[in-house]
């Protein structure tokens, strides 16, 4: 099901990475475009595709500063306000909230990118697995927190796997929710969806759809610069301009932190009941046509 009102913001969301109020202070610009994921979706991949459209190609961009996430909560929302309205090139933000706690805006332009929850997981488990104390304590230890802390993961990636499914993202925040309120406003005419394994699929189409998307015009000739930029192995060369803090948060630095960018590693791991589990849970809780896409970035036609 989809609908084409207008998104209302009914909740907040506070946790040890979240403070969706800052939306609620934020002046949109006409030409703004917001980068959403659940996590570890191509969140990083997307706003160095956005960078490189705006700036034609250009080398060595700071990408993570110049796209703050902007609910994270860290730093507080009395610092990261002021300096995102002092950009003046065109802004491209990163949320990773449901639609229903953000304050969706027509002045605004958004990309939401998807990706099969159990290669999100294998993702997340490694960037959680990672984190060094420096994360841990400004995620748990700094002003604001709302709830427990979060605590490092088991060691096992299978009991991680479990814990996430039977908890609905734990330790993170709630994935099914997330995936069903973008869908729900996919036909909107400023939501654009992308599909992580479209991405590897086709770059070069994906980037052109983007584009056109944005209302970016593609010079050809830095098109090649373009594409080379947005490949894996230039931003895993390039990490620390594009991650936050140039990896100061993790072990291995930002090059952990775009490990593989890989698909499908967790059919060398789990049992077909728990791959059967994970299929399950996303029937019950998502639409058949909407359950079909995370899983192959194909769109039913009907």
């Amino acid at each position: 099901m989809t609908t084409n009102a207008i998104p209302s913001k009914t909740r907040e969301i506070h946790s040890h990475h979240f403070d969706s109020t800052i939306w609620n202070d934020f002046t949109f610009r006409d030409d703004d475009i917001v980068i959403a994921t659940y996590a570890k979706s191509g969140t990083t991949w997307v706003q160095q595709i956005v960078s490189q459209l705006l700036f034609n190609g250009a080398e060595a961009l700071a990408v993570a500063d110049m796209s703050p996430w902007l609910d994270l909560r860290v730093p507080p929302k009395e610092v990261k306000l002021p300096l995102v309205e002092a950009q003046t090139h065109r802004r491209f933000l990163k949320t990773h909230l449901p639609v229903d706690a953000l304050v969706f805006s027509n002045r605004a332009k958004y990309i939401y990118i998807g990706r099969d929850g159990r290669d999100v997981l294998w993702s997340m488990y490694n960037h959680h697995a990672t984190a060094n104390e420096l994360w841990y304590e400004a995620l748990n230890d700094t002003p604001g927190r709302v709830g427990p802390p979060i605590e490092p993961p088991p060691d096992s990636i299978t009991q991680y796997y479990h814990d996430w499914l039977d908890r609905d993202g734990h330790p993170w925040w709630p994935f099914w929710e997330n995936i069903r309120t973008w869908w729900a406003i996919r036909d909107l005419p400023n939501v654009h969806l992308l599909h992580f394994e479209n991405l590897k699929r086709d770059l070069p189409g994906e980037i052109r759809r983007i584009a056109e998307f944005l209302a970016v015009p593609i010079d050809e000739g830095t098109w090649d610069a373009i594409v080379e930029h947005c490949s894996f192995e230039y931003m895993k060369n390039n990490a620390s301009k594009t991650v936050p803090l140039a990896g100061a948060f993790w072990d291995g630095g930002a090059q952990s932190f775009i490990h593989k960018g890989m698909n499908g590693r967790w059919r060398e791991v789990l049992t077909p009941d728990e791959v059967a589990k994970y299929e399950h849970i996303a029937a019950r809780e998502l639409d058949g046509d909407c359950a079909h896409w995370l899983a192959t970035g194909q769109i039913t036609a009907h």
